[in-house]
């Protein structure tokens, strides 16, 4: 079916659409969640448009530039009125994301808090535009991979205020358990947006002639096994007795089965995308030069472990079940083990043989 006839079908399943309909399902509802997560998608168009242009950006000189051209593209997108003005000096991709979602967010009037993984402290939104939610997000994972056009993406989770009190630190230093909301937008050969409200996993995949992010993965649902092992075998020299034993019995089974593959973009986002739908189970383990882990709690663990266990997975990281730690920095890190729950559970099996020794 050509574009054309998809601007007239009725039975396309918007993002907007999906989500009026499971506010619907709340009479008591008000649409601030709507709204917040409708600004959400704003930004997530806004940087795919920009990292499909970065190399062009560098190319015609813009980096370090005025930034006459790249205006007249954010114009043409109508997303200017939020971000940048002309004459403003270009900004590294994983700069201007960040200052994308958080306009984006704060314009919303639904946050109090947001977290970022580009800024050091958390920024606490005005009186005059707070909400009841607060947001923690990775604006552009992977964004050292920018250059080698592998797919990179944001990452956010959502937790609820429950008080109306003066927003304070501990308002995002809560468990993962407590979320409502999470997802990630992946930048790659298409741009998908994966999210989960508590009621299953879909996907959403942006369809440029519309404009729209069209549901094309409704209820997503890992496989119980997958045979697919993702990690950087690079760090293990440095690994504990655990993972070095799982990642040993995924080349060299004892039981007959056939040996995993080895999957590793080195972009959580395009990882933890490939397990979700195929499978397997990603590591980021601890080992001796990370001894707390590498990936943040707050915007990487949390939210990727909140879409694992909605869509049947799992998620361990060493101790415990990730969605149960409770961070006491915003930027705290952890170890994690996702993915197929058969898979989770034969590493959280070693690493209970472990302790018990």
């Amino acid at each position: 079916m050509d574009h054309e006839a998809d601007a007239y079908r009725t039975d396309l399943m918007t993002i907007t659409r999906f989500v009026l309909n499971e506010q619907s399902k709340y009479p008591e509802s008000r649409g601030d969640f709507t709204i917040l997560l409708s600004n959400i998608v704003l930004g997530c168009k806004f940087v795919c448009s920009a990292v499909n242009k970065a190399g062009l950006a560098k190319l015609i000189g813009l980096a370090g530039d005025t930034n006459i051209q790249a205006c007249f593209y954010l114009s043409s997108c109508f997303f200017y009125f939020l971000f940048l003005s002309c004459g403003e000096e270009q900004k590294k991709l994983d700069v201007l994301s960040n200052d994308v979602f958080v306009k984006a967010l704060v314009s919303s009037g639904r946050t109090s808090v947001l977290v970022s993984e580009e800024d050091e402290d958390a920024t606490f939104v005005e009186s005059s535009k707070r909400g009841k939610y607060c947001v923690v997000f990775d604006p552009l994972d992977g964004s050292s991979n920018i250059d080698c056009g592998v797919s990179i993406g944001t990452i956010f989770g959502i937790y609820t205020m429950e008080h109306s009190d003066e927003p304070t630190i501990e308002d995002v230093l809560k468990p993962g358990n407590e979320m409502v909301a999470a997802g990630y937008c992946m930048y790659g050969s298409s741009c998908m947006l994966v999210l989960s409200t508590g009621t299953g996993v879909h996907g959403f995949t942006l369809d440029p002639s519309l404009g729209e992010f069209i549901l094309t993965h409704p209820d997503i649902k890992i496989p119980n096994k997958g045979n697919i092992y993702s990690v950087n075998e690079g760090n293990a020299q440095n690994w504990d007795g655990p993972t070095t034993k799982y990642v040993e019995g995924c080349k060299y089974p004892k039981d007959g089965s056939p040996a995993k593959s080895l999957r590793y973009v080195g972009s959580m986002v395009a990882d933890v995308h490939r397990t979700l739908l195929y499978g397997g189970i990603f590591l980021y383990p601890a080992d001796k030069k990370s001894p707390n882990g590498k990936l943040r709690v707050l915007y990487e663990v949390f939210p990727m472990a909140f879409l694992m266990e909605q869509a049947g997975g799992q998620a361990f990281t060493g101790k415990k079940r990730a969605l149960d730690l409770v961070p006491k920095k915003i930027h705290e890190r952890s170890p994690i083990f996702l993915g197929s729950y058969d898979d989770v559970e034969e590493i959280k099996v070693l690493y209970a043989a472990e302790e018990n020794n």
